[in-house]
Order: C-alpha cells, then structure tokens, then sequence
C-alpha cells in the first residue's frame, strides 16, 4: 500500500484529500503544516509527499528539500492555487509533481497512480 504524508493548512481541504485518498486505497497521514510534517519523515517512510506549497511556518518547497535530504525515495507531488508559486516551485524543487487548484479528485488520484506506475516501469 502506498503511504502518503499530506501537509496542507487549509482544514477542510486537508480533510478532503484524505478521504478521497483514502478511499482510492492509500494510506494517509495529514498535517497542516510543514513543521509538523518534518518529525513524521524522520522517523517514518512514506512513498509520496503531497504538500501545498504556500502554508504558514514552513513553505511546502522549502519541505520537499528537506524530505529530499533526508529521504531522497520519498517522491513528491505539490498542490497549489497559485500559477507564480507553481514556477517558483518547478525551479526549487525539480523532479517533483504538480497539481493545481482546482482540481477533480480522481485527477489527484490518477495523477498520484502515475508516478507509481512510472517507477514501476523503470525498476523492470
């Protein structure tokens, strides 16, 4: 089962995301924030983190450095409302994913089966 770490400040979406990931099969650990999320990836493995990159504290660009640093198999995949951010965050934080708001569900989750079948694909 893939694990996801999810770090978006936004309550409802936060929950939202959840449990549609969730119910597509996978299993999600969600924080609001990015300081929140570092002491999960020191101490667990997860697959993918899906982060939204502008939250308070610690921005989710500024997050997929670190988790690159200290877990360089964690793939990543942003989440953003904001096309500037998007560029910023393609630039900073290359070999990542990006979704922007608003976005279908079932988009989310076929965007988050991909990269797993693209890995799949690569490791045979």
């Amino acid at each position: 089962m893939i694990r996801i770490l999810l770090a978006e400040d936004d309550d409802a979406m936060r929950t939202y995301l959840t449990r549609a990931l969730d119910q597509a099969g996978f299993s999600v650990v969600s924080v609001s924030c990015g300081t929140e999320a570092m002491p999960l990836l020191q101490t667990e493995i997860y697959d993918l983190l899906l982060s939204d990159i502008v939250m308070p504290e610690m921005d989710g660009i500024e997050l997929a450095q670190r988790c690159n640093e200290i877990s360089p198999s964690t793939k990543v995949m942003f989440i953003t409302g904001f096309a500037a951010v998007a560029l910023k965050a393609n630039r900073e934080a290359p070999n990542t994913r990006m979704l922007s708001k608003p976005f279908h569900l079932k988009d989310l989750v076929i965007e988050v089966e991909r990269m797993f079948e693209d890995s799949a694909a690569l490791s045979i």
